[in-house]
């Protein structure tokens, strides 16, 4: 569920217009929903009530400030993945000790700067990780809290570039030799082995493979615990799937997810962290779109926007699907017709949608592209010399530009002309 919905014939985030915002800011942009990202955050937290735990956003996902401080006076705490995320954290006031640090190619510099900026743990991924990060500790003269991220060789039948939890993916240490490697983490003075971090990819629609992952995690802590190791906490990573198109079957609902987290690893009395990003903020932003033509092609027709492959990448990368629908409601009954949506960029990949069933939409209208609070504006980029657009965050009947289009003087300016031109 989201915020998103037609009033009045005109789509609307909360008790905004879009056109309203449009007028104001100019298109293409980002809107995020306030209402939905805290509705999303307290479903998965309400999930996992009767156990010790913490979401922590999975600030990839969309880390604009304004939204991290959203979740995080709600109660979340973050998962950064690099010394950047880390500082934006801290700057939306996220204390450190609700900081997570995951992510295989840790340095040596964002380890120290999280040591000293206070840290939750580092989900650890490689033995050199593990010594450098030890050696770092030292220097700094503290403990590193840790877990080690175990890869359980489970399939998560989803997209390949989004699968990170079978053997032939780069991410953490082989469950088979977690006990040595765990060995080697004990015997390390400036290292506190706290837990045991999973992850086995994004965008899951079944809980059969969570299931067979945790069912190891489980079995793991017992044996690590045999062994001597302290285990009390269990970071679980994210990846629940959101609908992006309407028409299909849902995915598993947050309280299923609860329901196994409990059934699977309940009894071991650890903490649980959850990791979750696009589930919090996949359906609570929309990129808004203008129709710059309408071209009529050799056996095809085209939808031209102003939004691009750089402001909106996940179609082009992934092949994903995005619900675009016009921002006026159509008329009951509006015949619709297969068109292909396409960005302004001169490549074939910038292609949004091909022979796609949409209503008639004129030059000058707006569309707007759901579920595209996850992985948009966090992957845009500023590819063909076209600003990075705007984010807007919307709360009831309010809305404030969160990050401000720069200006083409701006962007050139951020160029060095060397002394020899």
């Amino acid at each position: 569920m989201d915020h998103f919905i037609y009033k009045d014939g005109a789509l609307h985030a909360e008790d905004v217009p879009i056109a309203e915002i449009a007028a104001a800011v100019g298109t293409p942009f980002y809107v995020y929903s306030t209402a939905t990202l805290l509705r999303h955050y307290r479903m998965l937290d309400e999930a996992l009530e009767g156990t010790d735990h913490l979401v922590c956003y999975a600030m990839k996902a969309a880390s604009n400030q304004a939204i991290l401080k959203t979740l995080a006076q709600a109660g979340a705490g973050m998962d950064v993945v690099s010394g950047g995320e880390y500082m934006r954290a801290k700057a939306a006031g996220v204390p450190g000790d609700k900081i997570v640090f995951s992510g295989i190619g840790k340095t040596a510099d964002e380890i120290r700067l999280a040591l000293k900026g206070g840290i939750r743990q580092f989900n650890v991924e490689s033995e050199p990780e593990m010594e450098v990060l030890n050696r770092v500790a030292c220097e700094v003269g503290v403990t590193a809290p840790i877990t080690i991220r175990v890869n359980p060789d489970v399939d998560a039948k989803t997209h390949a570039k989004i699968a990170t939890g079978k053997s032939e993916n780069k991410f953490g240490i082989p469950i088979a030799r977690a006990r040595e490697v765990y060995a080697m983490a004990g015997a390390m003075e400036h290292l506190d082995v706290i837990g045991i971090d999973v992850h086995i990819g994004s965008q899951l629609t079944d809980l059969a493979p969570f299931e067979l992952a945790y069912q190891k995690v489980a079995e793991l802590t017992e044996i690590l615990r045999a062994d001597g190791h302290n285990i009390r906490r269990l970071d679980l990573g994210g990846g629940l799937g959101i609908p992006y198109a309407r028409s299909n079957e849902a995915p598993p609902l947050p309280t299923d997810y609860g329901a196994l987290v409990k059934r699977t690893v309940g009894h071991l009395g650890c903490e649980i962290e959850i990791e979750p990003g696009r589930l919090i903020a996949g359906n609570a932003g929309c990129m808004i779109s203008e129709v710059i033509y309408v071209k009529s092609g050799e056996g095809r027709n085209f939808l031209i926007l102003d939004g691009a492959m750089n402001d909106l990448i996940r179609p082009a990368m992934y092949e994903a699907h995005h619900d675009i629908i016009p921002v006026i409601e159509p008329a009951p009954g509006t015949e619709q017709a297969p068109i292909d949506i396409v960005g302004p960029v001169c490549e074939s990949g910038d292609t949004f949608a091909k022979q796609r069933m949409m209503p008639p939409v004129a030059a000058g209208e707006l569309v707007a592209f759901r579920s595209a609070g996850a992985y948009g504006a966090v992957m845009s980029s500023e590819y063909n010399t076209r600003p990075l657009i705007p984010e807007v965050l919307v709360h009831g009947d309010q809305y404030a530009v969160i990050r401000a289009r720069p200006t083409f003087d701006e962007m050139i300016n951020r160029d060095t002309i060397p002394p020899w031109l």
